[in-house]
């Protein structure tokens, strides 16, 4: 399965229109310190959240199999985009009445989401840059 994120700049801005799949809209751009008007999430801001909605998703799809009642589910993901190597700390918060089996499983089942697992198993870059038609491999990475 492949997915297909396209961003367009807005001419006179930092903002960026995103489409994803063809399907899903959003907008990003830079905060004023960056000389956007700070309107929208930065780009690198979407990565903890990308990582937070994708906990609280597989939790709650792997509680449904199971027919665990979690409560309300509360993913904080903290994002040092500063530190080598880069760091996340996440806290889960669960408002369900469930054993300390139940957490233990919930804990590897929370590890297993598809965000975490492709940043874990590393990502390669294959750039082409294009001017006018006239296209540049600009390479792996």
């Amino acid at each position: 399965m492949s997915l297909t994120a396209t961003a367009r700049s807005i001419p006179g801005t930092l903002r960026q229109q995103v489409v994803i799949d063809g399907r899903h809209h959003l907008v990003t751009d830079e905060p004023e310190r960056l000389g956007g008007d700070g309107s929208a999430p930065a780009p690198h801001e979407l990565f903890p959240a990308a990582l937070a909605a994708c906990i609280s998703t597989t939790l709650v799809m792997y509680a449904r199999t199971k027919e665990w009642e979690l409560g309300e589910v509360s993913v904080a993901v903290d994002y040092d985009n500063r530190s080598i190597p880069r760091r996340f700390e996440v806290a889960i918060e669960l408002g369900g009445d469930l054993s300390a089996e139940q957490l233990r499983r919930l804990a590897k089942v929370a590890e297993s989401c598809p965000v975490r697992r492709s940043v874990e198993a590393g990502i390669e870059f294959d750039e082409t840059i294009a001017c006018r038609g006239e296209a540049l491999h600009a390479g792996r990475s």
